[in-house]
């Protein structure tokens, strides 16, 4: 079938970089192969996280195929969206029905990209993963590429106002080394080295980022690069209460 939804998508999303005129730096972007399957696994530190992550596989000429919250395409206006770029809804109470139709679109030789963190890292280190990345790259036989992004969260994250029409602010595309799913003995296994690879990609992100937080704007610094960002055990404690008050 024809894509009518995702190039006019693209489009404005680079429409949208000029207008705020944001200073990409995509590294890696070759390790994307231009044919056959492959699963992007990103880190997550905003709500928009998917459109640049999709953007590191432009080079490539590659769309990326995005596993979403079901909630995601419920909504009236995103939710036609979601569909008409054939992203994956994931329904939380059915997931292998989800994880059946992600790894299907892999073996056809698409790109599915994913968040193995499963929710956005409020300290912006990267948590504990899921291993569903590495358990699709397994069955479908296709490669696992880590992608590191950063300078996302000052554009909209969680616990923050968004701020969309912030100018000039860098944003950092990392792609890793491809990952062989036959060179792990399980999907534990893999995803263990992925979360190593995908740690030390966030941590360069990081740490040659060209922008520092000043007076009030530490926010978006992790702690442990001086910022006033929850540590991970502070993190894991504030991501409990929130699951604790929507369930009440």
């Amino acid at each position: 079938m024809p894509e009518l939804v995702y190039p006019p998508v693209i489009t404005a999303a680079k429409t949208m970089f000029r207008v705020l005129d944001l200073r990409l730096t995509v590294e890696g972007s070759h390790h994307v192969p231009r044919t056959g399957g492959a699963v992007l696994a990103s880190n997550h530190v905003s709500y928009l996280d998917f459109i640049f992550c999709g953007y590191g596989a432009h080079e490539s000429r590659r769309l990326v195929r995005f596993m979403a919250k079901h909630e995601v395409f419920a909504h009236k206006v995103s939710g036609p969206l979601m569909r008409g770029m054939k992203h994956i809804p994931v329904n939380r109470s059915a997931g292998a029905g989800s994880y059946s139709t992600a790894v299907d679109a892999l073996r056809r030789g698409e790109v599915v990209g994913l968040f193995p963190e499963a929710t956005i890292s409020r300290s912006f280190l990267v948590k504990e993963l899921k291993n569903g990345a590495a358990r699709m790259a397994q069955e479908a036989a296709v490669p696992l590429l880590p992608v590191a992004l950063w300078g996302t969260q000052r554009l909209w994250t969680k616990g923050r106002p968004k701020t969309l029409t912030r100018r000039h602010t860098p944003i950092t595309i990392l792609i890793g080394e491809p990952m062989d799913p036959t060179a792990y003995p399980d999907a534990n296994a893999m995803t263990a080295e992925l979360k190593t690879r995908l740690s030390a990609l966030v941590d360069r992100a990081q740490r040659e980022y060209p922008d520092q937080p000043s007076g009030d704007d530490t926010w978006w610094q992790p702690a442990s690069l001086g910022g006033t960002a929850p540590t991970l055990e502070e993190a894991v404690e504030l991501d409990r209460r929130a699951r604790r008050k929507s369930t009440a």
